[in-house]
């Protein structure tokens, strides 16, 4: 384990750009962090007067495009303020200089996914598989009717062009009328990690309310059952099967209590040995690092929590980077680091 950067606070989400440069969102301080492996960093130029932070929300996930060596393109989720004391949730296009030192915004792609007062349930993450588009997971925002109803943008994972934000071809809805066009997955609660296997398939973890945090296999157009009606009833199962239609379970849970399960991403290389190809996930409550092994049909093999990783305090996110994985922290007070993590 090699630390990368120290100083950092609330760290949500690092990538690597082509250069071997790593970016880095900081939630609450809103900054676009640009840093070296020789230890340099700076705060990109960025608009993070109009990012709205309060509680879980801020700014959040980030994706780097495919072909960013051609376009310059990222992809950013942020709370945002829309005037006169309003905001939402939004997930933006950006294209950074050739000089690494400002973002400047293209397009916001998707806006109006919801948002509550205090921050509450913001998700973020967003995930370009490999078809080329843009997937997004969202929280709920605390409303017990948004995961269900095809027409809110909370408690999905949506799936949109990358270039326009127009709902995907293929979409489940994609035929129809209304925000239920953009919708890939519904009935989640608060989604913080989108992952893609080498056979293709789509993985996301989310959080459980008191109980079963989840890692879900993703299939378009279903249902994973979170349904906390009326008001927000948060003694609901997470997957409830009495609800009408087929609910999809969890390939794996937490059981009672919640670790609280974040970001993720799979394990690549043959340097890995035994842990290649697992899933790795950050976990913030209960402080580690989650490696799970799913066999090709994806039912759980392993779970295992290396004790290495049981020092750093909460991890945020995970990301496999060049044979290692890039880990953040999320203890706040500008005690976050990124963690570069490599097999022996």
């Amino acid at each position: 384990m090699e630390v990368l950067a120290e100083g950092l606070d609330h760290p949500w989400e690092v990538k690597q750009l082509p250069s071997g440069h790593l970016l880095v969102t900081q939630r609450e301080r809103r900054t676009l962090t640009l840093l070296n492996l020789s230890g340099g960093r700076r705060n990109l130029a960025f608009p993070s007067a109009r990012v709205w932070a309060q509680g879980e929300t801020g700014l959040m996930g980030l994706e780097v495009d495919p072909a960013f060596a051609r376009n310059r393109r990222i992809y950013t989720c942020q709370g945002w303020r829309t005037g006169s004391g309003r905001h939402d949730i939004r997930v933006s296009a950006w294209t950074l200089d050739a000089a690494l030192t400002r973002a400047r915004l293209v397009k916001h792609l998707v806006t109006g996914l919801p948002s509550n007062s205090i921050g509450r349930h913001g998700g973020c993450r967003l995930l370009v598989p490999r078809n080329g588009t843009l997937m997004i997971g969202t929280g709920d925002a605390a409303v017990g009717t948004n995961p269900r109803n095809l027409d809110s943008l909370g408690g999905k994972v949506l799936r949109v062009n990358r270039f326009t934000g127009a709902p995907a071809r293929g979409n489940p809805w994609f035929g129809r009328t209304g925000k239920r066009r953009l919708v890939f997955t519904f009935g989640h609660r608060n989604v913080q990690g989108l992952a893609q296997r080498a056979d293709r398939t789509l993985w996301e973890v989310e959080h459980g309310s008191y109980r079963d945090d989840e890692v879900n296999r993703l299939g378009g157009g279903r249902d994973y059952g979170w349904h906390p009606v009326p008001g927000y009833d948060e003694s609901v199962p997470m997957t409830d099967q009495r609800l009408p239609g087929q609910q999809t379970n969890a390939r794996w849970r937490s059981g009672d209590p919640t670790i609280a399960v974040s970001g993720a991403d799979f394990v690549v290389g043959a340097a890995w040995g035994g842990y290649r190809n697992s899933l790795a996930v950050a976990v913030l409550k209960d402080q580690r690092l989650m490696f799970l092994q799913l066999d090709r049909n994806g039912v759980r093999q392993w779970v295992r929590f290396p004790a290495a990783l049981r020092t750093w305090g909460r991890l945020r996110d995970v990301t496999t980077s060049r044979q290692a994985l890039l880990v953040t922290t999320d203890n706040g007070g500008g005690r976050d680091v990124v963690l570069r993590v490599r097999p022996r």
